[in-house]
């Protein structure tokens, strides 16, 4: 149980830094925070530039986070948070699947964070190391409450056009 929990945050913690480190930086091929911007000004998050710091910063601590096992579920919970909002406001609308930028892949993130966020993180974690994963249960709801809240403040916070409002999500 603890070498697969400590797999599975490696690649997921990995996988989620990699994606915020290409909102945030534009490594790995990404458009940085200027194109990243543009595009959640378009989907109405305006000003742009704070949600995209919070979204590739959420999503690049996150992975880390999760992959070093550290600080409980604090890292899944700033994944959920993230996906919930990138399901809402780019996905929704488009389908189940990836191809067509469907919410499988933002759900699918979102599902393993809140998984790892119950879970724990194993043996194998700073947070075993430390001492730091005593009270684990009370703390993942708690954590995973305050993603949805945040996640919805920022979908309120958002100012979408007039076409946007009537032609709904994404």
């Amino acid at each position: 149980m603890n070498t697969g929990l400590l797999i599975a945050r490696l690649i997921f913690g990995g996988a989620l830094a990699a994606h915020g480190a290409r909102k945030l930086f534009g490594w790995f091929g990404g458009h940085g925070l200027a194109g990243t911007a543009a595009f959640f000004d378009s989907r109405g998050f305006r000003p742009a530039k704070p949600y995209v710091l919070a979204a590739s910063a959420g999503e690049l601590a996150g992975g880390v986070l999760v992959a070093l096992g550290l600080f409980g579920p604090c890292g899944p919970a700033l994944i959920v948070a993230a996906m919930l909002v990138a399901i809402y406001a780019a996905h929704w609308g488009k389908g189940f699947f990836a191809e067509s930028n469907g919410i499988e892949l933002p759900l699918a993130y979102a599902a393993a964070a809140f998984v790892l966020a119950f879970a724990g993180p194993g043996s194998y974690s700073l947070d075993h190391a430390l001492g730091l994963d005593r009270a684990w249960p009370v703390s993942a709801g708690f954590a995973m409450a305050v993603a949805v809240l945040f996640a919805l403040a920022s979908l309120v916070g958002r100012h979408p056009t007039p076409r946007e409002r009537a032609s709904g999500p994404a």
